[in-house]
């Protein structure tokens, strides 16, 4: 018989010392010294000791480490210096027996490689360092949701087959969709685009995709996107709205989740704010006296900026990028048109968002993709709508994954993906 779980470990409190609890979790350590045993275990909320004694443990026989189990008791306090509580035992069931030895050691004493865990990803999170960078993950997105949500952003979901490709480009999954060409989008920027018009501020978290032969340990061909797109505003505006929500999310999981800190070793500390803000030109000039031939109108490589993440150390805006380095969609500036109203965040040599204002007159829309040797008939459900009174707007993209590594200070996104999909991964 199954026994119904009552408490999880982390509700056991003083005023439950005598009664009967029904606990359930795995065996992370077992101990027997005789006519007795102690079981240490574990749920998703901590840990107890459990006293097996008597009869019970007389009939205990075999139960292998990470085994889950039923465990009725009775709570009592304890004098053992990890536990607030323990539970002397009453009744046992095993409800799911583990082999001997496991493919990973979940309690972490012996290390295994990151591709080893990956491959026996849902074991790995009986490991506590890994199961907390993951319980700060949700804490992230909750954070997320409720600073834009007080914001007035509303949350939409967008296509992930789409027709055609959001942002022209080469990096894109095609598939078979009943005998025609379809594509893994690669983000929801037409879509949020056109909601605009009638919700005028919208956000949305979701995974995308970039079929992108890329083995950093930055890049991943599957990831996690959070995504504003806000009607009356400019770039300037979204910024704000950028660095206000990285700030919150720092702050917010800094003061909720310190048990989470401890088992990763990492303390959060919130940035300072304002973030410094750089232009284009700026970069070019900082690059030009280390030395490096860098003329106005190239793209930044990764070495460029890792010079200037050295200069500029934490979370810093690049901006007013040249127009020919930026989507279609971006609008230039006013005062000079080689320059556009665009922006990265960057966290050191780190990309981790990409924005703007875009353009909203049509006309000027289709001289852009022309200009970019894009094709505007393969955007005609998406043009159609600029036809229908299409405000001013600005937004951006921001990847999850990547922010994530910046808050709990590691350097490869596979630690903080579930089941991680690069070049070289499909499974499990």
């Amino acid at each position: 018989m199954v026994f119904v779980k009552t408490h999880d470990i982390s509700e056991l409190n003083q005023d439950l010392i005598g009664k009967q609890v029904v606990l359930g979790g795995w065996i992370e350590d077992l101990r027997k010294l005789g006519k007795m045993s102690f079981i240490t275990l574990r749920d998703v909320s901590g840990i107890s000791q459990i006293i097996v004694k008597g009869e019970l443990n007389d009939n205990l026989g075999e139960i292998n480490r990470q085994s889950v189990v039923s465990i009725k008791g009775i709570v009592q306090e304890t004098k053992a210096r990890d536990f607030a509580f323990e539970i002397k035992a009453e009744e046992i069931e095993v409800l799911g027996k583990a082999i001997h030895p496991l493919p990973v050691d979940p309690i972490g004493r012996i290390e295994s490689n990151i591709d080893t865990r990956l491959n026996h990803r849902a074991l790995d999170m009986r490991n506590q360092k890994t199961a907390s960078i993951f319980k700060l993950r949700h804490h992230v997105l909750q954070s997320l949701r409720k600073t834009l949500v007080g914001k007035k952003f509303i949350e939409i979901t967008t296509p992930k087959i789409i027709g055609s490709a959001s942002e022209g480009g080469a990096d894109l999954f095609s598939l078979d969709y009943f005998g025609k060409t379809a594509y893994l989008a690669q983000s929801p920027q037409l879509y949020k685009e056109q909601m605009t018009i009638g919700l005028e501020r919208v956000f949305e978290i979701s995974n995308f995709y970039r079929a992108e032969n890329s083995h950093t340990g930055r890049h991943l061909t599957e990831f996690t996107s959070i995504d504003i797109e806000a009607a009356f505003m400019d770039y300037e505006d979204v910024m704000n709205v950028l660095e206000s929500l990285v700030l919150a999310v720092y702050k917010d999981v800094s003061e909720k989740c310190k048990t989470e800190q401890e088992a990763i070793e990492h303390e959060i500390k919130v940035p300072s704010s304002p973030f410094e803000r750089i232009t284009y030109s700026q970069c070019i000039e900082e690059l030009k006296k280390k030395g490096e031939k860098v003329e106005f109108g190239d793209d930044l490589l990764d070495s460029h900026l890792r010079i200037i993440g050295r200069n500029h150390p934490g979370f810093y805006f690049l901006t007013d990028w040249p127009m020919k380095l930026k989507p279609f969609y971006i609008r230039e500036k006013d005062e000079d048109a080689t320059l556009s109203r665009s922006f990265d965040l960057q966290y050191g040599f780190l990309e981790l968002s990409s924005g703007g204002t875009r353009l909203h007159n049509p006309e000027m829309l289709k001289e852009r993709l022309k200009e970019q040797g894009l094709d505007p008939t393969q955007f005609a459900d998406h043009l159609k709508t600029f036809d229908w009174g299409m405000p001013p707007h600005s937004g951006w993209g921001m990847g999850l994954d990547r922010l994530m590594t910046t808050i709990i200070g590691i350097d490869n996104v596979r630690e903080v993906v579930l089941y991680p999909r690069d070049p070289d991964r499909l499974s499990p």
